[in-house]
């Protein structure tokens, strides 16, 4: 098990970022420092570059586990987020955004099947799971469903070119 606790400051202006990554799974090679990086750029990108996430890469064992005793459903998943932030203490400060849990396993098939590596594939959860941490939800309904496609659309551009839209 691989647990990095960085604190970047991306700007000098801003305070100290803290990425909490945990890594408990070994079938499949993760660049923690590399997710890292994409972490920082991605919270920077969405105006909060000053947040605190926590992120857990594990297998589909442990995920599903998750998925039954929090969510109530069955099996694994691909990713799941649990957000700190709102509720009574919206005003918390350093900002908790919460934590993300990616599943590499899930990860790796669903970008098999998408004729893409797993890597790539990690991103898009990655973005996913930090836009539910940010109240984004795509099951509620149709308008909702778009507006999060079209952000993490967004992102995943802004990270291959530095643009946003």
């Amino acid at each position: 098990m691989t647990q990095i606790e960085t604190k970047i400051s991306p700007r000098p202006e801003c305070k100290k970022m803290t990425i909490l990554i945990t890594d408990r799974q070994n079938r499949k090679k993760v660049s923690t420092e590399q997710v890292r990086e994409t972490a920082r750029a991605l919270l920077a990108a969405l105006g909060k570059a000053e947040a605190e996430l926590s992120l857990l890469i594990t297998d589909d064992d442990h995920i599903a586990e998750l998925n039954r005793d929090y969510l109530g459903r069955t099996g694994p998943t691909n990713v799941i987020a649990f957000p700190m932030g709102g509720g009574d203490l919206p005003d918390i400060e350093p900002e908790l955004l919460g934590d993300v849990v990616i599943s590499t396993d899930t990860a790796a098939r669903e970008a098999s099947d998408a004729g893409y590596a797993m890597e790539e594939r990690f991103t898009e959860l990655l973005v996913h799971g930090i836009l539910h941490l940010l109240g984004y939800d795509h099951e509620t309904n149709e308008q909702d469903a778009a507006e999060m496609d079209a952000k993490s659309r967004e992102l995943m551009t802004h990270l291959r070119t530095g643009e946003t839209s």
